[in-house]
């Protein structure tokens, strides 16, 4: 039987049914159920509605049962859900779990990474005051001047090179790293040199010829103009944006020491007799801020005060236009 012919049936005989019951309670109230049937008629109509009734049951009993097994069915997905949701859940702490001892860990080599560095971090901090308050700022003493550790401090410059000297017997080994600074770091560089007609190019000669074969005899005023030169050259090869970095400028006073300056380093040496100020030993300092460090640049601007520029271009004549 299809699903619309039983479904027609079943309203049908519900509506027989109910129709049974008005029509049994007027002829009741009328007398009509004694006339047709007399005595019996109503324990008949009873008897007939609770056949009607039972047919009834009969026919949705295959329903009923499909709702059992539809329960049965329910039943059993909300075990199914109900154990994968527990499944789930222990699968969730695990992972979380492990994800808490992974954090635990990472955690514990973090602190253990960044008191390390702490450590570190006091130990350079306490080194670098022991440093300034023990040593002043000096971290070594070199036997000569070191031209492979001052390029290397030049190139590495990014604020300023500085050198005071009666004049630069190194001036070559030095050239390509001060073209480097003017010209790819685009930073000052300034050079102080002895006055060449000044009377401290004589005293210097001959605190140098002392100790020397008068056939090696140096000739101060010869060599500060032949650094001249030198740098006027570099001056011509650094372009038009690089000379306007470089300054040179020359002193007549009485040098205290040789300095050559890359940012905070110095290499400082003194003018002694019988040897050249970059044959004698160099003090490495560290810092424009330590005690020998503000000494060190103090000098440097004193004999930059001191001095007078000198135009690269034509050397010689602007030598000759300087008075005192």
């Amino acid at each position: 039987m299809s699903v619309d012919v039983r479904y027609r049936v079943e309203r049908i005989a519900l509506s027989l049914m109910s129709a049974s019951g008005v029509v049994v309670l007027i002829a009741d109230l009328f007398g009509w159920l004694d006339a047709l049937a007399p005595g019996g008629a109503l324990p008949k109509v009873t008897l007939l509605i609770l056949s009607t009734v039972t047919v009834f049951l009969l026919l949705e009993i295959d329903r009923l049962r499909k709702l059992d097994v539809v329960q049965d069915q329910v039943t059993a997905l909300d075990e199914t859900v109900r154990s994968r949701i527990s499944g789930l859940d222990e699968t969730l702490q695990a992972q979380v779990a492990r994800l808490d001892e992974t954090v635990q860990a990472q955690v514990a080599r973090l602190d253990t990474g960044f008191q390390a560095q702490l450590a570190k971090l006091d130990i350079d901090t306490v080194a670098q005051q022991l440093k300034q308050e023990n040593y002043l700022g000096v971290i070594r003493v070199h036997g000569q001047f070191p031209d492979v550790q001052f390029n290397v401090f030049v190139e590495g410059a990014t604020q300023e090179v500085a050198i005071l000297q009666t004049f630069i017997p190194n001036l070559e080994q030095l050239q390509p790293s001060l073209e480097k600074a003017l010209v790819d770091q685009r930073i000052p560089v300034r050079v102080m040199l002895l006055y060449p007609s000044s009377p401290v190019a004589g005293l210097r000669d001959e605190a140098l010829r002392t100790v020397r074969d008068p056939a090696f005899a140096v000739d101060v005023k010869a060599r500060v103009e032949m650094c001249l030169a030198g740098l006027a050259e570099l001056h011509r090869a650094v372009g038009p944006e690089g000379r306007t970095l470089l300054r040179v400028r020359v002193y007549n006073s009485l040098p205290s020491i040789a300095v050559h300056k890359a940012d905070e380093h110095f290499l400082v040496s003194s003018f002694l007799h019988r040897q050249l100020a970059i044959e004698s030993a160099q003090i490495e300092i560290d810092g424009a801020a330590t005690t020998m460090g503000r000494q060190v640049q103090k000098e440097l601007d004193t004999l930059w005060d001191i001095g007078r520029d000198v135009a690269l271009p034509d050397w010689r004549e602007s030598l000759r236009n300087i008075s005192w």
